[in-house]
């Protein structure tokens, strides 16, 4: 007959199985990690990037990326409303002082040429007429004048006359009053004349200046026309490359519209952009390099430009060698602005394993065994990381690629 068994001594029972199952599972699990530790403690050295550790001196820099672009760019505008007529050169095309770049239609400019130029002879002959009569009126008011000057002689000579009459008895008071009265109206009209005269004089110089001035401006005009006239033909002005060109043939262009844009090729700036969150240190005369194909220049950022687009900043960067033979226009590079520097520290090259948090784990390479060192990074660069409050010296050797198979051990071997 079966004995039953109380409740108590069951769960007891199960309690000893479970803490027997944790426990298998525990030695099943330190089983693995030692048996793992066991058939991967050695590694090849070509597996991984090994670096140095080296004394030297460091920079902290901010990234960005730049174009190469020429320092002096020179854009030519259409000189008159016009339409494109022809194009001879296209973008890329090296061009020479006085090479044609581009043909625009002349018909509507030179009828206006023409005109301008009707309308300023008959406003010259106009000039010239005006000119004329000024003079006469001149001449005449110096007649008028020389005839009143008789007629005072006249009349002078008839008071006098009068005088000597009435001396005789040949005449009388009043007859010798009248003769002066007469003299004394014609005095104040000769003065009149004189200041009408002397007025005529100024005001036809002043006239005449007038008219050679407004005539002169008329001329101008016409040379001005005449010279956008032969500028329908957009010819290059200096030596270049053609860096732009509008190619729409038949397009109405209005004047100052762009045509054509030639760029100097002896002389060129970087145009960098960096993320906004790099604003605060991006300041005119802050130091730069800046990598081209593994070559790098000198330089500083010389413009900062105001606007931010798309969280992001741009900033022009003058060059200590503008002519540096590696450059050409639109060329991409790398550009590291340098905030800070040190001279004469521990440094090791940057590599993925030293990439995040200040803190990094690393193996230490020695005697044949990899060992897991913490390494405390200061500056740092895309090239250089600054090796700083660790006991280790130059010429000791880290790996700076990744390790992430055998993150798990303390150290291991590697041949």
């Amino acid at each position: 007959m079966d004995k039953v068994i109380p409740e108590n001594e069951q769960n007891s029972h199960r309690l000893k199985l479970g803490a027997k199952a944790i426990l298998l599972l525990l030695l099943f699990s330190g089983s693995l990690f030692a048996f793992r530790s066991f058939i991967s403690p050695k590694a090849e050295m070509n597996l991984f990037h090994i670096a140095e550790i080296e004394r030297g001196d460091i920079q902290n820099s901010l990234t960005a990326s730049g174009i190469v672009l020429p320092s002096f760019e020179r854009e030519l505008n259409a000189p008159v409303n016009t339409e494109i007529k022809e194009v001879k050169l296209s973008k890329g095309a090296l061009v020479t002082t006085g090479d044609l770049i581009m043909e625009l239609d002349q018909e509507f400019t030179k009828l206006e040429f023409d005109k301008l130029k009707d309308e300023l002879m008959l406003k010259r002959n106009n000039y010239d007429k005006l000119k004329l009569q000024f003079d006469k009126d001149l001449q005449d008011l110096q007649y008028r004048d020389q005839i009143k000057a008789l007629q005072i002689q006249e009349l002078q000579t008839e008071v006098d006359d009068q005088a000597r009459l009435l001396e005789i008895g040949g005449s009388t008071k009043e007859d010798l009053k009248n003769a002066e009265l007469q003299l004394d109206i014609s005095r104040i009209e000769k003065k009149i004349l004189e200041n009408e005269l002397q007025f005529t004089q100024a005001t036809n110089l002043t006239d005449k200046e007038g008219l050679d001035l407004e005539y002169a401006i008329q001329q101008k005009r016409l040379q001005e026309l005449k010279t956008k006239l032969s500028e329908t033909a957009v010819k290059a002005p200096n030596d270049g490359v053609i860096t732009w060109i509008n190619e729409d043939i038949g397009k109405t262009v209005v004047q100052g519209e762009p045509l054509v844009r030639i760029a100097k090729l002896d002389h060129f700036q970087i145009e960098a952009t960096s993320s906004d969150r790099h604003a605060a240190h991006i300041t005119t005369g802050l130091p730069v390099i800046v990598r081209i194909n593994k070559e790098e220049l000198q330089g500083q950022i010389e413009t900062v430009l105001p606007a931010v687009e798309n969280n992001s900043l741009k900033f022009i960067v003058a060059l200590d060698q503008p002519d540096a033979e590696i450059l050409r226009p639109n060329l991409r590079a790398e550009v590291f602005m340098i905030t800070d520097s040190k001279q004469n520290v521990l440094k090791i090259k940057n590599g993925p394993a030293l990439a995040g948090s200040r803190e990094r784990a690393l193996f230490l390479v020695e005697d044949g065994q990899a060992r897991k060192i913490t390494l405390r990074k200061g500056m740092s660069n895309s090239d250089y990381v600054e090796v700083a409050g660790q006991n280790l010296a130059v010429g000791q050797r880290i790996i700076i690629s990744r390790t992430e198979d055998f993150d798990h051990l303390d150290s291991f071997k590697i041949h």
